[in-house]
């Protein structure tokens, strides 16, 4: 290689490197991507990519109010947990009334598949009734056990077993059809 043809070679190297250093991804970024909400560091700061959920929306709900509470074991008594997650679900839900729900039951493994599917309806109905008595329309409402068909997590572990009693709350449009 001839010594020509090296420092040519360091130049356009040289000049690459430069015309790389020139260049601005934050430039590139802001057209791709809007600017994010300034942070304020306190706890209810919208975690990122979440900045511009609509309030009222079903991301608002899933994320700002919470959509599943938990049980003990062979129980479909709230605890004070539960209540409080109702309570916040009930207050979002009255004030925004279009929405429908759908309280979907669940239970672990710890009976029979007759008596799971019993206890998980009662969970579904005892959500349900919590949040008529904090005033969403029971028209607006309908409950469905789901037994142990439905795990989060198939284990046998108690710590585990947990996430399998609960009830979720999900918004819908309309009625599911029959």
């Amino acid at each position: 290689m001839s010594a020509t043809t090296g420092y040519t070679s360091r130049l356009l190297a040289a000049a690459m490197l430069l015309a790389l250093v020139a260049c601005s991804t934050t430039e590139i970024a802001s057209m791709e991507e809007p600017t994010a909400a300034p942070m304020t560091g306190q706890t209810n700061d919208p975690a990122p990519g979440f900045e511009n959920v609509a309030a009222g929306s079903e991301e608002d709900f899933i994320l700002n109010v919470g959509r599943r509470i938990y049980f003990k074991q062979d129980s479909a008594t709230l605890d004070s947990v539960a209540m409080a997650t109702l309570d916040n679900q009930a207050a979002w839900l009255n004030r925004n009334p279009t929405w429908l729900l759908k309280l979907q039951g669940f239970a672990d493994d710890s009976g029979s598949a007759s008596q799971m599917e019993t206890l998980s309806q009662k969970r579904a109905d005892a959500a349900m009734a919590y949040l008529a008595s904090k005033g969403v329309d029971p028209k607006r409402m309908w409950a469905k056990g789901y037994g142990n068909d439905r795990e989060v997590r198939d284990c046998t572990d108690r710590s585990c077993k947990v996430q399998n009693r609960r009830v979720v709350t999900n918004l819908r449009a309309q009625p599911d059809a029959a």
